[in-house]
């Protein structure tokens, strides 16, 4: 059996893509560290198309808002390209033509989505710190824990910061010749069994890096992955980091092997 058959058909990883186009678009901003009003969108969009290639090759569910956003970011590279005087409207005097920027509306977008998606995560936070407090006789309402919010714990990532840990993997792995066809020798389960094993083996949890062998082919590295969308999609492990763009920590979960998996 073919690796690309093992991806596709035994063990397809179906997880409804919870984070859209303009959240990897954040992501890679954030990342990066570059100012949302001054878009670097050739580089921008040469990111956002290699982890489509990424998602791709893992045989992700791709949304089809993904595919639309990425032919918005090439029609706006090619407009950035054009000469500015041919970028004005027909009839328009060089004086008066006022050069409109073509990434100004994929600002707008953004910059109204981060308002809305910030302000979820602010709810989602105080949703959190409520659930543990316990009125007792008066009408005391939401208390403020000021310790909550100076202390740093471990948070939810997501699956860009999955994908770009594991871009960083297949980077560092052994190139293959050319022609080479690799004997299968590793499933999804045994993998599965192997990274439950590791985590419940350390109090503390593993590294992601630690669950990929420097000298493992490209393979093995993507049946290990596909092994970990899984346990996450059925809630048996946790992947949590300190802080955006830390080492991702994988550990057991604390829910019952049974539990609801994602969507």
């Amino acid at each position: 059996m073919a690796l690309k058959d093992l991806q596709q058909e035994d063990y397809k990883v179906d997880l409804d893509i919870f984070e859209g186009p303009l959240d990897l678009l954040l992501y890679l901003i954030r990342r990066d560290e570059v100012d949302i009003y001054d878009i670097p969108i050739e580089r921008v969009t040469r990111q956002y198309m290699d982890y489509l290639d990424m998602m791709r090759m893992l045989d992700l569910n791709i949304a089809g808002e993904f595919l639309v956003m990425a032919t918005t970011l090439m029609m706006i590279k090619s407009r950035m390209l054009l000469p500015v005087i041919a970028r004005r409207g027909e009839g328009e005097d060089e004086e008066e033509a006022e050069w409109i920027d073509p990434r100004m509306e994929l600002v707008r977008q953004l910059i109204e989505y981060k308002k809305f998606k910030d302000a979820a995560g602010a709810l989602a936070s105080r949703e959190l710190l409520q659930s543990a407090i316990f009125n007792f006789g008066a009408e005391s309402g939401y208390v403020e824990d000021e310790t909550t919010q100076t202390t740093l714990s471990l948070g939810d990532i997501g699956l860009f910061d999955l994908l770009t840990a594991f871009q960083t993997v297949l980077e560092r792995a052994p190139t293959e010749p050319f022609g080479h066809l690799e004997e299968i020798r590793w499933t999804v389960p045994d993998k599965m069994d192997h990274i439950l094993r590791l985590t419940k083996a350390s109090d503390e949890g593993v590294r992601f890096m630690q669950l990929f062998d420097a000298l493992s082919p490209r393979g093995e590295i993507i049946i290990t992955f596909l092994a970990l969308l899984e346990l996450l999609r059925l809630r048996q492990i946790n992947a949590r980091q300190n802080e955006a763009f830390h080492d991702i920590v994988i550990l057991p979960s604390a829910e019952e092997p049974n539990g609801t998996p994602l969507p």
